[in-house]
């Protein structure tokens, strides 16, 4: 069964009509969705999703406590290690949606750095994402790092420098370049 990772940034907390139509999509085709427990563009998932009385929903959450689970759908409790806080806590559940889906779809406001880490995981994962680019209200596919590259540079580079200092996301774009530049003839 096709599983598929929906999540977002925090700042996203209503989904718009296109949205909603890609999310019917996914339950027409009673694919699994992976969502987290964040407030913002996950709990506007979980509402939408309970609304329609989606039942093949499994929320992650870092640590033994959820913070939403609006459907009272399963949940997959992921161990983080007692020292980690802030974003580096619940980037522990986010890889874990990464890692188990087959595909990624982002609602991204261009400033979320969470949300960037997980297209960026999906990446390293040579896994697709499709973006909704809530400043150009556009969807994006990102199979490559050039489809990503072509969404940064749409972003303000204030907020990129904000989001490089929480997850250092030049420096993972550069080693997943790496692996493709050194497969090339010499």
């Amino acid at each position: 069964m096709t599983k598929i990772f929906i999540g977002g940034s925090r700042k996203v907390t209503r989904l718009n009509e296109i949205i909603r139509k890609r999310i019917s999509n996914i339950i027409d085709q009673n694919l699994a969705i992976y969502v987290g427990d964040a407030n913002g563009a996950d709990k506007a998932v979980q509402t939408f999703l309970s609304e329609k009385e989606y039942k093949n929903v499994s929320v992650f959450c870092s640590g033994m406590k959820c913070r939403n689970n609006v459907g009272k759908w399963k949940t997959v409790n992921i161990e983080v290690a007692s020292e980690l806080r802030g974003i580096k806590f619940y980037m522990a559940k986010d890889y874990e949606m990464a890692k188990l889906a087959d595909y990624g779809f982002m609602l991204w406001d261009g400033k979320s750095a969470g949300t960037l880490n997980n297209v960026l995981n999906l990446l390293k994962l040579d896994k697709k994402t499709l973006i909704y680019f809530s400043p150009t209200k556009q969807f994006h596919t990102i199979s490559s790092l050039s489809d990503l590259e072509a969404i940064l540079k749409r972003c303000n580079a204030e907020n990129l420098l904000k989001i490089d200092q929480k997850i250092s996301y030049k420096k993972t774009t550069r080693d997943i370049a790496l692996p493709s530049q050194m497969a090339l003839p010499l």
